[in-house]
């Protein structure tokens, strides 16, 4: 079965410890994640997970069904790349005089569409929106002016359908709720 990169988007109710719950789900099947975020969704209450897995599609699909049977887990989707519009966020510490003195360096940052968050005598803070191959080459050519720290977000997504899978199937659970008491 051929691998590939998955995103697992995981709505959940924000519950102590089910990220943990969810992430033993991939340890016991020797899966490595290859990034995490969460945060609140645009439901009030509900928070989404994007986890980053590569494996094959079938093994990701036993992956989806196990996690949807976590207490406090919603409902669970497995995308490819081209179901969804996806990015990362790289922060780079650098020191300030290596900007000052390095005229290329400002051209780097220029060429890569990055941006200085942060000026101080001792450092300047460059950020970078992208994807993980957009933000590693842009690190690569930091590293000559001695980054001071390093940090890129995991993958945060929307998928490309015009709506988000997850009402959808709010909406049906609506419906099923109104045909039952109907």
């Amino acid at each position: 079965m051929e691998k590939q990169l998955f995103t697992i988007a995981v709505f959940t109710e924000n519950q102590v410890g089910l990220l943990n719950r969810i992430s033993i789900i991939f340890t016991r099947r020797g899966l490595n994640l290859e990034s995490v975020s969460s945060s609140a969704s645009s439901m009030p209450g509900i928070h989404k997970m994007n986890f980053t897995c590569t494996s094959d599609r079938a093994t990701m699909e036993k992956v989806i069904k196990q996690i949807e049977r976590c207490i406090d887990v919603l409902r669970a989707f497995l995308y490819t790349d081209e179901e969804i519009v996806y990015q990362e966020v790289a922060l780079y510490k650098v020191p300030t005089q290596r900007l000052l003195d390095e005229k290329n360096l400002e051209r780097i940052i220029r060429v890569h569409n990055a941006r200085i968050l942060e000026i101080s005598r001792d450092y300047t803070v460059i950020e970078k929106t992208g994807h993980e191959y957009e933000t590693q080459a842009l690190y690569e050519l930091l590293k000559q002016y001695d980054i001071l720290q390093f940090i890129r977000s995991g993958r945060i997504c929307v998928t490309k359908s015009p709506t988000e899978h997850f009402t959808c199937f709010l909406e049906e659970q609506e419906k099923r709720r109104k045909l039952l008491e109907g």
